[in-house]
């Protein structure tokens, strides 16, 4: 064999050993988690209870950092930033697979800068109107979009947000021309909805059960893979004539690029432990959340589809973050 690559694979295997050898003794101090939001949010929230489940059985504080502003990005430059040893660790959202291409001047790459480490669960969104609206479900408002073409809006928290990027992708596969109202609270597009100020609008399934409930706006579809738990009785998009049409709201963990793929491993097996247990899934589907759990490597694949599909929507429709 040439000294050369003899030499390869022996610092490949000595690699593997360190690795191995520092996952048995992770961690020796306390992890931060870094939650690139405010706290009090649904984000900050989840990352807690995955926190403390991680101080509990590895024996170590798993430390929250709030590390909010530009929309997730400065907190998560400072851990694309940080030691590669597994002591640093992000939450991350479904929207930073938009901002991939939605900010594309940031001064880090997801999927370069970042590794892929768990997944921790996710929400479908509904798409409402209010009861004015001549149309009952999805079907109906797909053939009245494209009967007054141009003339039907729908509501969002603001350009780029999931709630945004759920009416782009509706909008592009349903092939229908439907307007963007951007909003600065997710509140005020609610109220413009039910007052039928706005025609449509897609939100978290969750926040939207008590309109439904209450009749204030009709449910016409879910965005999900599967019909909603909380919602059993609304199709999805795709069981409406979009085949193929998903938009989730997904929380997860990444850490710096280069951290050892054995901690990866400890900390992936762990987060899934939380995520499979009965309590936690119960406690969650209560709030119309629904636990993820998928390996490392599955996640790893399950991000980059993900940029990959939005940056195809953000392509396609223009969208920009002002």
């Amino acid at each position: 064999m040439p000294p050369i690559r003899l030499l390869a694979l022996t610092c490949a295997a000595l690699a593997v050993l360190c690795g191995t050898a520092a996952a048995q003794d992770y961690p020796s101090r306390p992890v931060k988690i870094v939650v690139p939001f405010a706290s009090g949010g649904s984000g900050d929230i989840f990352a807690r209870v995955v926190g403390q489940h991680l101080s509990d059985a590895l024996k170590q504080p798993f430390v929250i950092e709030n590390r909010p502003g530009a929309g997730s990005i400065i907190g998560s430059d400072v851990v694309a930033k940080s030691p590669a040893d597994g002591y640093t660790l992000l939450l991350v959202s479904s929207a930073h697979a938009t901002n991939e291409s939605l900010v594309p001047n940031k001064p880090f790459m997801l999927m370069r800068d970042l590794v892929a480490v768990a997944p921790i669960n996710y929400f479908d969104m509904a798409l409402v109107a209010p009861p004015s609206l001549p149309a009952s479900n999805a079907q109906e408002l797909i053939a009245l979009a494209r009967a007054r073409p141009g003339s039907l809006n729908f509501a969002s928290s603001g350009p780029g947000t999931p709630y945004h990027m759920a009416g782009e992708l509706f909008k592009a596969m349903a092939k229908i021309d439907i307007q963007h109202v951007p909003y600065r609270l997710a509140s005020a597009a609610r109220t413009d909805v039910i007052g039928g100020q706005v025609q449509m609008m897609f939100d978290a399934v969750g926040t939207m059960a008590g309109n439904i409930a209450a009749g204030q706006v009709k449910a016409l579809a879910t965005t999900g893979k599967t019909r909603s738990v909380t919602l059993p009785n609304v199709p999805t998009l795709t069981e409406s004539g979009v085949p193929g049409y998903e938009a989730v709201s997904w929380l997860g963990f990444m850490a710096p690029a280069g951290t050892p793929a054995p901690i990866v491993q400890k900390l992936n097996a762990e987060i899934g432990r939380l995520a499979s247990r009965p309590d936690i899934k119960a406690a969650w589907a209560k709030q119309s959340v629904e636990s993820s759990v998928m390996s490392a490597a599955d996640y790893d694949k399950f991000l980059r589809s993900e940029v990959e599909k939005w940056a195809e929507v953000v392509k396609v429709s223009g969208a920009k973050i002002e």
